[in-house]
């Protein structure tokens, strides 16, 4: 499995095994027991790559003072071999509840005193919880089982920790999605990370060493994509110093746990338990808080704060976090939090934070506040309602420096931009990317961002709020009163194509006959033919193509030629540049849209690439047990179904070198569903009403195969021919004449083709053969066209081929499955790569090659839409009424009735008329 899979599956189990428990508590369990896995694995890999036996490792033990002391000073903490986590899985049904406490308490007695800080109380969490997974010690164990066992499915060696690090997220957002209002302790969704991650990475980049700090750090999450961001612009990973500070104890932990599986060194994280507005951070001694602190600042902060929280602003005028702004109200503590995040910026600092959409505007303390921090405030973007787990309340992501560098705020709007995933929004990477090219080009985009100077904002009384100085909303639709009574397009309503126009120059004439001086009308015809046909579309098409002329070449000696050397994360931005600079001399065609397509394909290809770098390049030639869930007995279980290659998948290679047996397979499928199309011909033809749905199931929607046949058998039995009738004859003296009389009978009946039987010494024909001739007979009568019998011997021959071609499909999809197989596990060097030019190149070069295509689809359905508006006027609505009206007077006049219904039927007649008295 890939991580994804592999997460997907983790998820699904852990989800199914919590049952009722909050899906907040249950994460803790998870999380925990994966932290303990990584730490057993890290010793032993540590051990081992030091010289160690595995016999030597088995013999270690805690009291062995010099042993212990030299594994702890290397690694933080000792795990004696009888506490691993392998061990308990080697324990089987030997292991109980009581070994992972014994376990757990002997792992706080082994750390080492210079690491606490690290590893001290880790586990209290998991190590406190355990009696809420059962009642008695053996529905804790049995719990406990469950937990571990699912948990050894992770891998947590030092090579594969970057799928441990995408399991570990993947599990804290699935949680998340199921903690409601808890989740906000924990978990910053991923999306908005990313924006806030390359932003900080943007700023910087020219950097070598760089110190980062996240004052709410929850899962520790925020931080490690900024430190992933930055990896494009530095090398090595330990020049990146993260301090955190977390409220809560259980998440504290989740930060630790988290940075160290991410393999953040010890000496580079400093990480506190405690409440960030009530005690500053980074750093102080409990035994000496006054006298051992000092205000560390850092190159950048990241932060997403809970929102509107209340707070005690007491005492804390002269707090310097606080002094130089002013201090937060009481019941909302959202500018303390900025504050104390700005505070600790170097001079060259940056932040990113996020906050309610109410900080914008809202009065009183807060706007003092907000008026001196105009000069620190870079962008204000607006994010998407309904993005956070927890809250549904509009968030904005603020942007602050300490030294600015100019006299403006960048405003985006991007709460358009998004894409529903169950009940949530997210952030697509195309949305991502916008926004953070917005912020790094600060440039003004029409409905989207827009460079506001500070001397607008006074006037506007330092009101933030974005719809102040953006309007992201449609411009209402226009209705024209020529057009609408008397037909036409406006030309006024064709100037929102101008930039078409500017690029197609001749399209418009194409398009439009001048109906007079303001108005066009649209020429007859299919209005996507008229674009396809015209000459600018297919000019522009033609340029758009040579822009991506080499572009399968340049991808393949970029990702496939040095494929085991690459760095994904630079090499992603290599290729992001080319493809933006393809587009630049490209109009109409959003770059982002084509960066969405690009990056879909950039997971697939980065997810391989990563196999490919772990394993080696056999990789491509590996074919793995595909492996899936099945219920049976009311319980999952995992089962093979058939092979699937490790990266290459079956259908590129069936669609390539075994494309012919593969046409075949599909043959027989197709000639299936033909069948059935066929039989349901059939059926549909039949009469209830003459007995003829005897042979249909009880829905009438299938033939009764057995019933069928029986009755095709008696109406054979009926059919009388000169041959069949003389058959029949002799069969009845078979049995009662001799040899001599059925010579007899076979030389006076030539109607009878004798020779296609095998006949006995005696000359007469074997009675088996005699019978098969007999059916042979009557299964190619021609009944009727259009009878019974003509119908169910069609539906009957259909059925019989059914059942060959189903048994023939069988064989050759099975066949076919094993020699993909065995293509896949011989495929050569150079056909390997060319495998992965079909998975990764093709699909994306010809996605990219649609978006003409999509352009001009686009283009005719707004026109035609715009055509629609105007087509029918009012005059010839009018008309229509009249003309029905007319008509509905004729019938009436028709009606006879009662001298009521008379009446009746003449004031409707006036109301048709108009003639209602004024009324």
């Amino acid at each position: 499995m890939n991580k994804q899979e592999l997460a997907a599956k983790i998820w699904e189990t852990a989800n199914e095994l919590r049952g009722s428990m909050e899906a907040s508590e249950y994460k803790d369990y998870i999380l925990g027991f994966i932290f303990y896995k990584y730490l057993s694995e890290k010793e032993v890999n540590f051990l081992l790559g030091k010289g160690f036996e595995k016999e030597d490792i088995e013999d270690l033990k805690e009291n062995d003072d010099e042993d212990v002391n030299w594994i702890s000073n290397n690694l933080g903490y000792f795990i004696e071999p009888k506490h691993l986590f392998q061990t308990w899985i080697k324990s089987g049904s030997d292991f109980t509840v009581d070994n992972v406490r014994t376990a757990l308490s002997a792992f706080n007695r082994n750390i080492n005193p210079n690491k606490k800080k690290i590893f001290g109380g880790v586990l209290n969490t998991l190590e406190q919880g355990l009696s809420k997974l059962g009642d008695t010690a053996t529905s804790q164990t049995k719990a406990i089982r469950q937990l571990v066992s699912l948990v050894n499915d992770v891998p947590t060696n030092n090579r594969k920790y970057d799928t441990l690090g995408y399991i570990y997220e993947y599990l804290i957002s699935q949680f998340a999605a199921g903690a409601g209002k808890k989740a906000g302790e924990f978990y910053t969704p991923h999306e908005v990370s990313l924006v806030m991650a390359e932003i900080v990475a943007e700023h910087l980049k020219d950097q070598e060493t760089i110190q980062i700090y996240d004052p709410t750090s929850g899962s520790g999450s925020l931080l490690l994509n900024i430190g992933q961001a930055i990896s494009k612009y530095i090398d090595n990973p330990n020049k990146i110093k993260y301090y955190a500070q977390e409220k809560i104890h259980s998440t504290y932990n989740l930060t630790r746990m988290n940075l160290v599986m991410h393999e953040v060194l010890p000496d580079n994280m400093v990480i506190r338990n405690g409440d960030t507005l009530e005690r500053d951070f980074p750093y102080f001694e409990d035994s000496d808080p006054e006298g051992t602190y000092e205000p560390i600042f850092v190159d950048a902060v990241v932060s997403n704060p809970p929102y509107s929280q209340r707070w005690d602003p007491a005492d804390k005028g002269h707090d310097p976090r606080f002094s130089s702004y002013g201090l937060a109200p009481k019941s909302k503590a959202d500018y303390a939090f900025l504050l104390h995040s700005l505070y600790h910026l170097k001079r060259e600092g940056i932040l990113t934070i996020i906050l309610p959409h109410g900080v914008l505007f809202r009065g009183g303390e807060e706007e003092n506040i907000r008026k001196k921090l105009i000069d620190n405030i870079d962008a204000i973007i607006g994010l998407p309602p309904n993005i956070f787990f927890g809250t549904g309340i509009p968030t904005i992501i603020m942007v602050l420096k300490k030294k600015k560098g100019n006299d403006n705020i960048l405003f985006i709007d991007a709460s358009k931009g998004f894409k529903k995933h169950g009940s949530k929004n997210v952030l697509q990477s195309s949305d991502i990317k916008r926004i953070v090219d917005t912020v790094i080009e600060r440039e003004n985009v029409e409905k989207y961002a827009r460079l506001v100077f500070i001397d607008d904002i006074i006037k506007n009384e330092y009101n933030l709020n974005i719809t102040r100085y953006i309007s992201s909303d449609e411009d209402d639709e226009e209705w024209d009163v020529y057009a609408t009574m008397l037909g036409g397009i406006p030309k006024t309503e064709l100037k929102k194509y101008s930039n078409i126009w500017g690029a197609m120059p001749n399209l418009y004439n194409d398009l439009f006959d001048e109906k007079n001086q303001k108005y066009v009308e649209l020429k007859s015809g299919n209005v996507r033919d008229l674009i396809k046909n015209s000459r600018d579309s297919n000019e522009f098409k033609s340029k758009f193509n040579s822009k991506f002329s080499d572009y399968s070449d340049f991808l393949s000696e970029q990702l496939i030629e040095n494929a085991m050397d690459i760095k994904l994360a630079i090499k992603k931005e290599v290729l992001v540049k080319d493809l933006f600079n393809r587009f630049k001399t490209i109009p109409l065609i959003d770059r982002y849209i084509a960066y969405q397509i690009f990056d879909d394909t950039w997971k697939i290809i980065a997810n391989d690439l990563e196999s490919m770098q772990q394993e080696s390049f056999d990789a491509l030639r590996a074919v793995d047990p595909n492996m899936v869930m099945k219920t049976k007995k009311g319980k999952k279980v995992e089962e093979q179904d058939g092979w699937k290659g490790r990266i290459i998948p079956f259908e590129v290679v069936q669609n390539s070198i075994l494309k012919e047996e593969k046409n075949e397979v599909d043959r027989l499928e197709s000639r299936q569903m033909d069948i059935q199309e066929e039989l349901t011909n059939i059926i549909n033809t039949l009469s209830e009403e003459e007995g003829e749905y005897s042979v249909l199931n009880d829905k009438n929607d299938k033939f009764l195969i057995n019933d069928t046949k029986a009755a095709l058998n008696e109406l054979f039995e009926e059919i009388e021919t000169p041959e069949l009738n003389a058959l029949n004859k002799y069969n009845e003296l078979y049995s009662n004449e001799s040899t001599s009389v059925l010579l007899e009978f076979i030389n006076n009946h030539n109607e009878i083709n004798w020779d296609s039987m095998r006949k006995k010494k005696d000359g007469t024909p074997y009675i088996n053969e005699l019978r098969d001739y007999i059916l042979t007979l009557q299964k190619n009568y021609e009944f009727p066209e259009d009878s019974f019998g003509a119908k169910l011997s069609a539906a009957v021959s259909l059925i019989d081929e059914e059942k060959q071609v189903k048994k023939d499909f069988k064989e050759k999809t099975n066949g076919l499955h094993m020699l993909t197989k065995k293509t896949i596990e011989e495929l050569t060097d150079e056909e390997a790569k060319d495998m992965l030019k079909l998975k990764w190149i093709e699909p994306l070069v010809n996605s990219l090659l649609e978006l003409p295509n999509k352009l001009i689809d686009d283009i005719a359905e707004s026109l035609s839409n715009l055509n629609k508006k105007y087509e029918d006027t009012l005059i010839d609505i009018e008309d229509k009424i009249d003309s029905s009206s007319r008509k509905l007077n004729t019938y009436l006049n028709e009606l006879t009735g009662s001298e009521f219904d008379i009446k009746g039927l003449s004031e409707f007649k006036k109301l048709l008329s108009g003639d209602n008295d004024g009324r």
